[in-house]
């Protein structure tokens, strides 16, 4: 299947990046044969740049440059914050209203990297099963703006606060993974790059990208009753 374009012009292509698959070649990641740079490469037919990145587990959107100056613009706007970046997600537990999580969050070298996320709860659901001391499993949907962008930001954030990310492994919930898997046969991780906003290197005028949801996020939507307040 061609990669699902959401945006092209002489400039930029941005693609809806389905969950699970690389943006390029890893050696931490040696099972996989397919990347997101290779495949979209080949369906175009020319040279393409990752102008950011999204975990392997993260659908949604991914920006690549078509020519290496844009590639430096891209990456000089990402680095100065200039890139406005949001994710739904679905969380365990009934998240706060709003909030912003300012935790600096270690690197693999033991330094730390201050980091923020300002987040929106959109709807909150219930499923009849019981979790721990409570009757009921009791889920968030929330839109995540990371305002600083380190590595698994998102996943380590809402961990943070004790309502991570459905599907996230190894910061997740396993019970909760667990279940999803057994019950609904779900085991992708429920964070998606859902919009982007920033300068065109040409033009210099705002160019605004959404995506639309996987089937596999959609289909849990559908399970909490959340597609609709999701596509208001």
């Amino acid at each position: 299947m061609p990669l699902e374009i959401l945006y092209e012009d002489e400039s930029i292509v941005a693609i809806n990046k389905p969950h699970g698959l690389l943006v390029h070649r890893s050696s931490i990641a040696r099972d996989a044969s397919e990347f997101a740079l290779q495949l979209l490469r080949d369906q175009l037919g020319k040279p393409v740049y990752p102008a950011h990145r999204l975990d392997r587990k993260t659908g949604g959107i991914l920006l690549f440059s078509l020519n290496k100056e844009t590639d430096q613009y891209l990456q000089k706007s990402f680095q100065e914050r200039k890139v406005d970046k949001k994710y739904l997600a679905v969380l365990r537990g009934f998240a706060p209203a709003a909030g912003l999580i300012d935790y600096p969050l270690k690197r693999d070298d033991g330094t730390t990297q201050e980091a923020q996320t300002s987040f929106r709860l959109l709807a909150q659901s219930e499923l009849s099963v019981s979790y721990g001391k409570f009757p009921t499993s009791r889920y968030s949907l929330v839109e995540a703006n990371p305002i600083t962008g380190r590595m698994h930001q998102l996943r380590r954030h809402f961990a943070h606060i004790f309502h991570p990310i459905i599907g996230d492994r190894p910061h997740g919930c396993n019970k909760q993974n667990k279940f999803w898997k057994e019950t609904y046969q779900m085991d992708t991780m429920l964070l998606h790059a859902s919009e982007l906003t920033f300068k065109h290197p040409l033009s210099g005028e705002d160019v605004h990208i959404k995506a639309t949801l996987q089937a596999d996020f959609a289909r849990v939507l559908d399970i909490l009753n959340l597609n609709e307040v999701c596509y208001s």
